[in-house]
């Protein structure tokens, strides 16, 4: 037997018996945004069926920040064994774009598992704002250019892009406050302090049917079923507009692949556990669950579309 084949036997054989003993102690997801945001509550899903299958405990850390490489430098520099996962943003793959940095790239320093959920975004307004549909939030901002601001979790970010995107297509002024995280503009959206946002449904659902926040237009093609009375960007006045929010596991390059198999098995399992599954779909969203290879060109594309975005709206790294 050459040398070569001697190499790849024995890498086989390694990785046969690492899946073969995986995991071997706790496990944790790490996730780019605060506890109590959309992110923190899907990796919450996800963990708890995790550890009834796979009988380790899996812990969710919450590393906000930095639109989201804070929590994937924290992942990429970990052991490369399937114990420490990235949940990944939609943010992570237009930074990608944006600012590549070699620490911690997706389909590169980071390797794909799965896609979890696909949802689109919501605009809503705090209702101190003169505006009870996207017209006329329009025609309230010509006429107060630069007054009305909107949240977004930084340059970059799927909010922010949205929002500059709504700024070109409508010809208006609005202020973007950036925040350190996803969903971290809500209490202040919620007391007035930014007047407008971009986010998934699911974490202003309870404000928007008690009146406390106004939803304008969603960000997808069709309605949705947990808001079928807002109109889609189109209906709004703004057709060509549309956005879906994303998120899906990573682990660090150099995992091996029978460990990831392992991963993708019991992690598409969990995504479609008839409890998550409905929890999803009341929200807004629909369970992806596909293969590591398809999320990898996934991600490829998703890279060059907001890469686009990008350069015609003039968003520059920080």
């Amino acid at each position: 037997m050459s040398r070569l084949s001697l190499l790849i036997a024995a890498a086989l054989w390694f990785g046969l018996a690492t899946a073969q003993s995986f995991p071997s102690r706790p496990m944790r997801i790490v996730v780019p945004s605060p506890p109590g945001s959309s992110p923190d509550i899907r990796a919450r899903q996800i963990g708890q069926k995790l550890t009834e299958a796979l009988g380790q405990p899996v812990i969710v850390e919450n590393r906000p920040g930095a639109n989201g490489m804070i929590a994937a430098r924290e992942t990429a520099k970990s052991a490369p064994d399937g114990h420490t996962m990235f949940l990944a943003l939609i943010n992570n793959a237009i930074g990608d774009a944006l600012k590549p940095d070699p620490c911690c790239r997706l389909n590169q320093e980071l390797m794909p598992v799965s896609r979890f959920t696909m949802t689109p975004l919501v605009m809503v307004v705090n209702p101190s704002v003169p505006a009870s549909s996207l017209k006329e939030l329009v025609s309230h901002a010509r006429a107060a250019p630069g007054k009305l601001t909107y949240g977004s979790a930084g340059t970059g970010s799927i909010a922010q892009l949205v929002g500059e995107w709504v700024k070109a297509e409508a010809k208006i002024q609005m202020l973007e406050v950036p925040y350190k995280g996803v969903n971290a503009e809500i209490p202040d959206l919620m007391a007035g302090q930014v007047q407008a946002a971009y986010v998934v449904p699911q974490v202003v659902l309870a404000q928007i049917r008690a009146g406390k926040l106004r939803p304008l237009a969603v960000t997808s093609q069709s309605r949705i079923a947990s808001l079928p009375d807002v109109p889609t960007m189109g209906e709004a006045g703004l057709p060509g507009i549309e956005a879906l929010v994303w998120n899906g596991i990573f682990v660090p390059a150099g995992t091996p692949r029978p460990v990831i198999q392992v991963l993708h098995r019991e992690i598409v399992k969990a995504y479609n556990a008839p409890d998550v599954k409905s929890q999803v779909e009341s929200s807004g969203s629909s369970v992806v669950g596909d293969t590591p290879e398809e999320f990898a060109a996934f991600v490829t594309s998703e890279s060059a579309k907001w890469s686009k975005v990008v350069r015609e709206a003039g968003i520059r790294a920080d």
